[in-house]
């Protein structure tokens, strides 16, 4: 059912935690399943230099924010706007239909970092 990838990253979580300030945190939730996500993004100038992650939820979620988590480290803030929920299930070897709001919470959570972090 699930990846090789996905059970890689479920297994072996990469980045698991919450990084002080002056790092970005955000906290981000799907309503119809209840998964929450917390990601916080450490930059220095432009690049983000360390990111970790908390989530509460689904094996296909937890999964999800730790590949979200290795997307992220070295990009700066315009290549993370590129960033997707295409992406992030790509990074995890694919997603079946009934896990692919954990892409999506995952890409959500990286929008409101970029929003949150602009002027800083």
């Amino acid at each position: 059912m699930y990846s090789e990838q996905l059970l890689d990253h479920f297994q072996n979580p990469r980045n698991v935690g919450e990084l002080p300030p002056p790092a970005v945190t955000v906290e981000v939730s799907n309503p119809a399943c209840g998964d929450i996500l917390r990601l916080s993004v450490r930059f220095e100038g432009e690049k983000a230099v360390e990111a970790r992650y908390k989530v509460r939820g689904c094996t296909a979620s937890i999964a999800a924010g730790s590949a979200t988590t290795e997307l992220l480290i070295g990009k700066t803030r315009s290549e993370m706007t590129a960033v997707s929920a295409s992406m992030i299930e790509q990074a995890v070897g694919g997603l079946a239909v009934e896990s692919k709001h954990a892409a999506v919470l995952c890409n959500d959570g990286v929008k409101m970092v970029l929003r949150r972090s602009s002027g800083l």
